[in-house]
């Protein structure tokens, strides 16, 4: 039988439970154990799909089409398992599960309550991801412990035990354990009433995981297991990390949590092999060389609206042993601005995703910017779609040229709604979602970067390049380098007469790993990197005491 993970959280939210369990899966699955993980989130949306970046990051996309958690991300990232919408659920959807087999008559004529009915169905999608071949299902509950919206999973997860055992069953509670400066002291208490509140509820945690910005004492540690009837070995420090994420995992081994894991399990594996992860924190600290990247986005202040693009870039930098300095900057800043004046220094840009008109023109500009100075670009999502716009304007000579999704009245819509959207009023869940295949152009930049001519790759979006300009576009120098199987869709586009320009319609930073660089990625990297040199060396010609001066940078 499958052992079961539960992770909690307590005292503020935003604690890190995603990253923590990932890093926990991980370091299960360096001991040879196969893992699943899960999400469960309590708002009431049916999925995050439709819901402001501003509010919840950005929408993490799977293979089977599932708009999920950017939790899921993590999950992907630092582990091997496999996710599918089974990986994410939200209190919309069990509640809609729910209602709609009491519509059918399933319930026989009984009162639908809280408990039995939903506590069950959230019990059941727990058991749907540990059937087959796994050995431990971590789930996440989302929320802090206290807050009403979390309740029904909370009583869900305390009564799992009596369905599968308690001794198939770990409870994990991470809490913050503030540091007061003016005190100069930890302070303990909230990780005591968080405890309490989990108590309350019949949940006692198995272990205790603290975040913290100070070291936790050998005392501190006997006063939380004292107060929270948590064993002491179980009290473990999570100190916050400015180097890299990559130290989370390190930091669970040092304070012995893996160790921990298995033996309360009985579980029998080997010794972590955490070769890779070092490997990855080795490239980190002694990097070969240092560029810049401008991401221009119209959620650039939200670090999180753009979770995977970051971790891509950072992964491409591993790959490469190369350090990467994120420039985040609102495309709307450039509109007024101007992008010679936010964008003059960097190595390459990169135009990111997003909805709506806000923004737009910037974006555009920036593109521009970068087609003319010979700057790397890298589009993605809108962020192609604003490179046919650019093109469109300004080589292919159409005035006015846009997207429907903007400007329904363009006279040259370069971008329209794909033709399965035109019917569509409902919008959660109905975009051309998840994996789908493409075949490249031989001897394209792409191409050459994948190192095959058929790929997969994930998409979220309703709009498309247009068809009808495809032989104008043609003519002056744009290249179709990636298509739908059948050739009507475009999937990327290419400049010949540029050192690297490249446009895709999908998603690839969900597919990349700080093991497996995305070959997009890396090879955008790649690009910044000669011409960060060529810069270089063109300044030590001219004049060998002027040093390089980089933007402002994350």
């Amino acid at each position: 039988m499958a052992k079961h993970i539960f992770v909690t959280g307590g005292v503020v939210s935003s604690i890190g439970k995603g990253l923590t369990s990932a890093s926990i899966g991980m370091l299960l699955e360096a001991r040879g154990l196969k893992v699943r993980m899960q999400k469960l989130d309590p708002y009431i949306n049916v999925d995050p799909g439709t819901m402001s970046p501003y509010q919840h990051g950005e929408v993490y996309v799977l293979d089977d089409g599932s708009e999920t958690d950017l939790d899921l991300g993590h999950y992907e990232r630092f582990t091997n398992a496999q996710l599918t919408r089974d990986s994410n659920y939200t209190t919309g959807q069990i509640y809609l599960s729910v209602i709609e087999k009491e519509r059918r008559g399933q319930f026989l004529g009984k009162t639908v309550q809280v408990i039995p009915h939903i506590t069950d169905e959230i019990q059941d999608v727990i058991s749907k991801v540990a059937e087959g071949d796994v050995d431990v299902v971590l789930t996440e509950i989302g929320g802090t412990v206290g807050d009403i919206e979390s309740l029904p999973f909370l009583e869900a997860i305390r009564q799992f035990p009596m369905r599968v055992g308690k001794e198939n069953c770990l409870f994990i509670h991470l809490t913050l354990v503030p540091y007061l400066k003016a005190a100069g002291e930890l302070k303990t208490k909230p990780t005591q009433h968080s405890v309490g509140i989990l108590r309350q509820i019949g949940i006692q945690p198995d272990v205790l995981i603290c975040r913290c910005e100070q070291p936790i004492s050998r005392d501190e540690r006997e006063k939380i297991s004292l107060f929270c009837n948590v064993p002491v070995q179980a009290v473990i420090e999570e100190r916050d990390k400015d180097f890299s994420v990559y130290e989370v995992p390190l930091s669970l081994v040092d304070n012995g949590l893996d160790e921990f894991i298995v033996r309360r399990f009985g579980l029998h594996t080997h010794a972590a092999n955490l070769a890779p992860l070092h490997e990855i924190l080795r490239r980190q600290r002694e990097p070969k060389q240092e560029i810049s990247i401008a991401v221009v986005g119209k959620y650039a202040e939200h670090k999180d609206a753009y979770k995977s693009i970051y971790e891509a870039l950072e992964h491409a930098g591993i790959h490469h042993q190369i350090q990467v300095r994120i420039g985040r900057i609102q495309s709307s800043d450039i509109e007024r601005e101007a992008p010679e004046r936010l964008l003059s220094g960097y190595d390459g840009i990169l135009v990111p995703g997003g909805f709506g008109e806000r923004g737009i023109e910037g974006k555009v500009q920036s593109i521009r910017y970068a087609r003319e100075k010979k700057i790397p670009f890298f589009g993605i999502c809108l962020g192609m779609q604003c490179a046919a716009i650019e093109f469109g304007r300004n080589v292919v000579g159409l005035p006015g040229a846009h997207s429907t999704e903007f400007d329904k009245d363009s006279p040259h819509p370069v971008i329209c709604l794909l033709d399965e959207q035109r019917e569509i009023t409902r919008l959660g869940g109905t975009m051309r979602l998840g994996s789908q295949p493409a075949k490249l152009a031989d001897g394209s930049l792409a191409a050459r970067a994948y190192g095959t001519l058929s790929i997969a790759e994930r998409h979220r979006h309703r709009y498309e390049f247009n068809n009808i300009y495809k032989q104008q576009f043609e003519r002056h120098g744009m290249k179709f380098a990636g298509t739908s199987p059948d050739g009507g869709l475009v999937e990327i586009i290419e400049l010949a007469e540029h050192p690297w320009f490249l446009a895709v319609q999908f998603h690839p930073e969900f597919r990349s790993k700080p093991t497996a660089a995305h070959p997009l990625f890396a090879g955008f990297i790649d690009a910044a990197s000669q011409r960060r040199s060529r810069r270089k060396s063109m300044r030590t010609f001219e004049n060998p005491s002027d040093t390089a001066v980089m933007p402002m940078l994350d």
